[in-house]
């Protein structure tokens, strides 16, 4: 009986390792290739604002944050930097800085795109949305209703 204990107690913590290993690797494995570093230099230089993120927000840890330079224009939203890869991260406007996930009011929000890549990004702003309503953006990590980086673009 104890062996069989010992098994099942190995194993399930061998699959629960697993699943979390793949949790975070999968998104680095299936990410599509980071667009061109001349082609976010030139979609920053257009635009209305930038903003920098960094790790020390209250919300930032080990494995949830973001750093580099967020530039925002009527059409897209670009980043330069790094993200921690994780799944399903979408990216928001918001009202207000969101520093944790505790502060997140989506009523005071909208969704703009998907974040697909880790090594930088450009998420074309929907027709119809004014950047001009907001003041920061969100990068949130919709699965696990996790915060990543966020960085205010207008005072």
């Amino acid at each position: 009986m104890g062996k069989l204990i010992r098994f099942l107690i190995t194993h399930a913590v061998a699959v629960a390792v697993g699943f979390g290993l793949g949790v975070y690797f999968l998104p680095i494995l299936t990410a599509p290739p980071a667009p061109d570093s001349a082609k976010l230099e030139e979609m920053a230089a257009s635009a209305l604002y930038t903003a920098e993120l960094t790790r020390d927000l209250p919300g930032n840890d080990f494995v949830h944050w973001g750093e580099g330079t967020v530039s925002v224009s009527a059409t897209e939203v670009t980043h330069q930097g790094k993200l921690a890869p994780g799944p399903d991260y979408k990216l928001y406007l918001t009202q207000g800085l969101v520093d944790h996930e505790d502060t997140f009011d989506r009523s005071k929000a909208i969704q703009i795109g998907d974040v697909k890549s880790f090594s930088g990004f450009i998420v074309s702003v929907p027709e119809g949305v004014n950047v001009e309503d907001y003041d920061s953006i969100l990068v949130w990590c919709e699965a696990f209703s996790e915060f990543i980086t966020a960085a205010t673009y207008k005072n």
